[in-house]
């Protein structure tokens, strides 16, 4: 009987043993067996494919960014044309309007330029002179108007009688003629504090403009190299510089221009 017994449960020991042996194979089939994907197909990647690709992506996303930045700071750089045709605009627009205004003072010498800033009121139209009269210099002394129009001849000399010029030209047939007085010594005086302060203004403006543009270069950060940056700083200034002498010496002409007569 305790044979029997003993038969028995070794007989049920040993079933316990290939069932677990069983399982274990089982299982470990399922784990190790190939990854399927929603269409129950084996996956093409396994693990070590898989960190493999998972190193290229990386290696490629790091090269993506370096790529990016480069290309951004290519792109800073083209701001350097344009950063320096804009500034360069703006100072010669100042340089341009100083001109402008320094025509409009009488110095002791004709210049068909100096009735330009004259408007002319005909018919309740207020009109620049320039745009209905051709003004001519005759001799150093002396300026020639004829209006385009000859009704309109008496609305040109009041609006030059009216300005202060000190001119007072007289009708010479269907034109006028004005004779260029001298200068006194205060009116010199005066019209050289004019030329003085309107140098300083035009100064001003440019210094304006050179300040954008460094503003500009400092708004674009780190984007732009330090050595580029120190570049295109450079050809600012030079700019300035450029500007600023092209003013001074429009200045002194017109400064000798009233002085001298």
């Amino acid at each position: 009987m305790a044979m029997y017994l003993r038969r028995a449960l070794s007989q049920r020991h040993v079933a316990l043993i290939r069932s677990s042996v069983l399982h274990s194979r089982n299982f470990s089939g399922t784990i190790l067996q190939p990854l399927r994907l929603c269409n129950s197909q084996p996956a093409t990647i396994s693990g070590i494919d898989f960190l493999r690709e998972s190193r290229r992506g990386f290696a490629k996303g790091r090269k993506s960014k370096e790529d990016s930045g480069s290309s951004s700071v290519d792109v800073a750089l083209d701001i350097g044309p344009a950063l320096k045709e804009n500034a360069a605009a703006q100072m010669d627009a100042a340089v341009v309007a100083l001109s402008r205004e320094l025509s409009k003072i009488r110095t002791g010498r004709a210049s068909a330029g100096m009735l330009d800033h004259i408007i002319v009121e005909t018919g309740g139209v207020k009109t620049p002179l320039s745009r209905i009269a051709l003004v001519s210099v005759l001799d150093s002394k002396t300026l020639s108007v004829n209006p385009y129009d000859p009704d309109t001849l008496k609305a040109l000399q009041k609006a030059i009688v009216s300005s202060p010029l000190g001119l007072n030209p007289k009708e010479d047939g269907q034109r006028l003629v004005a004779a260029i007085p001298p200068l006194t010594k205060e009116h010199i005086q005066a019209m050289c504090k004019v030329v003085s302060k309107s140098s300083e203004d035009v100064k001003q403006s440019i210094r304006r403009a050179r300040q954008k543009a460094l503003d500009t270069i400092k708004k674009a950060g780190s984007s732009v190299p330090k050595d580029s940056v120190k570049r295109l700083e450079k050809e600012i200034d030079e700019l300035t510089k450029k500007f600023v002498k092209s003013a001074d010496d429009i200045c002194k002409s017109k400064e000798k221009e009233i002085t001298q007569g």
